[in-house]
């Protein structure tokens, strides 16, 4: 009876000894909408036992072994939270890098996650594939350059002598309305408290998805604001100068 308790003390022994052996590292940074460093979150891993820990200075770290676990960081700040979820698969020993970016609760994230609009194939990081998103601009530059085109051999035709200034003026009513529809989105975010999301801006300005977001892109060419893909929709946020 002795020896069977034994072997069975030396059993669980080796089996503690042989799951720590094989644990991974997994850790990484916590960062809020502005990619600023976030302390006081809470981060969770579903491990057995579950762990958990209170980020002090932006960062986290778990031992765990080999299996499929999920990863949560929540910051409540303010009466509002922000969180952000991810799944990660340990097969072998290293040292494994997960940042977390925290995002804020939308009363409209799930009408996000169905939307049809402007949705691409994604690659395997979660992220548009680039060709198709430069095809779809060229294609939508053409088309534009196609009307535009139209517009200035049909005025050309009504008369050589008023054609200059008629295409003159035509080009600076064109860019006053493009400036001020760039306007609107841009206070559309500052209302929205510097961050929103592409559909709100949609439901605000009466124009065109293509159009919201050709400006969106433009935007964000410029530098004045940064998108980034929450789901199959986008947040906006308002760079600071």
């Amino acid at each position: 009876m002795d020896a069977l308790i034994r072997g069975f003390l030396l059993a669980a022994v080796l089996s503690l000894f042989s799951n720590i052996a094989i644990a991974a590292n997994v850790h990484g940074n916590i960062y809020d909408l502005s990619l600023n460093k976030v302390s006081g979150a809470r981060v969770v891993v579903n491990t057995t036992p579950e762990q958990f820990m209170v980020s002090k200075d932006g960062s986290y770290s778990f031992d765990a072994p080999n299996g499929f676990y999920a990863i949560r960081a929540e910051l409540r700040q303010d009466g509002t939270v922000a969180s952000e979820s991810r799944n990660i698969s340990i097969s072998q020993e290293g040292k494994y890098v997960i940042d977390l970016i925290l995002f804020p609760s939308f009363d409209e994230e799930d009408d996000i996650s169905r939307e049809p609009e402007l949705s691409f194939p994604e690659t395997e990081n979660g992220s548009f594939t680039p060709f198709i998103i430069i095809l779809f601009l060229v294609i939508l530059a053409i088309v534009i350059f196609v009307i535009f085109k139209g517009k200035k051999e049909s005025m050309k035709g009504s008369g050589e002598g008023s054609g200059e200034n008629v295409h003159t003026e035509e080009k600076e009513k064109d860019k006053k309305e493009d400036d001020s529809d760039l306007d609107k989105v841009i206070e559309v975010i500052k209302k929205e408290g510097g961050r929103t999301t592409q559909k709100e801006i949609r439901k605000q300005i009466p124009v065109s998805e293509a159009k919201i977001s050709l400006m969106i892109a433009e935007l964000e060419h410029k530098g004045i604001i940064r998108k980034i893909k929450k789901g199959r929709g986008n947040i906006i946020v308002l760079e600071k100068k």
